[in-house]
């Protein structure tokens, strides 16, 4: 396994930074109080998407006899379709639309939105988890399965810190600067959709690979 890849992709598609918008909207009324405990729930909610994801992932597409080389195929079709969103500085995981009108409607209620939508569809989906299932297969050795849940840990440390300077962010950034970040990091990300494609494609027509040899 490629051990930086999975930081990066999952750095990208979660992209913190470009929920910070939804963030300062979603808590525009809350106290310091409740915004740290917003912070802390919706940290905390995306390590374990992605712990969960790179844990019990392979045995739950196993389940359903699901090739690997299948699931790569359709993952990184997703993933290429998040880093297009991404590229309309839209965010990777969700329409902004729906999430905005789910978002309002859960604040109107009195509801906590730190899990629904923040972390899910916002922060991880069906990107993140496909990436990390993904990547779980390349693992050989138990510390490299170590390492992927110790990323879900580097992104939400990361998710913390971003929405905690939240409002510093949003002043330094502002909007087009919020913008660039996010098509940068789809960028990167349809990048390693393609080579995830690419892999996934050749173990399913193997003379794919050999003509490319």
């Amino acid at each position: 396994m490629d051990i930086y890849k999975p930081l990066v992709a999952l750095l990208a598609i979660v992209n913190p930074v470009g929920v910070v918008p939804f963030f300062i909207h979603f808590t525009s009324s809350f106290t310091r109080k409740q915004r740290q405990r917003t912070i802390q729930v919706s940290c905390f909610s995306a390590f374990l998407v992605i712990a969960i994801s790179a844990l019990a992932g392979l045995q739950v597409i196993e389940f359903f006899s699901i090739s690997l080389a299948s699931f790569q195929v359709g993952g990184g079709t997703l993933l290429l379709i998040s880093s297009i969103q991404m590229l309309n500085a839209q965010p990777a995981e969700a329409k902004k639309s729906e999430v905005t009108e789910e978002g309002s409607t859960k604040v109107d209620a009195g509801a906590s939105i730190a899990v629904v939508p923040l972390t899910i569809p916002l922060l991880t989906g069906p990107a993140t988890i496909s990436t990390m299932i993904i990547y779980a297969d390349k693992t050989r050795h138990w510390w490299e399965l170590a390492i992927l849940v110790g990323y879900g840990v580097v992104v939400a440390a990361v998710t913390f810190i971003v929405f905690s300077a939240s409002g510093r962010i949003a002043r330094v950034l502002g909007q087009t600067g919020i913008n660039i970040m996010t098509r940068l990091m789809g960028l990167i990300l349809a990048a390693l959709a393609v080579e995830l494609l690419a892999d996934g494609l050749t173990k399913i027509f193997p003379v794919l690979g050999s003509h490319i040899g």
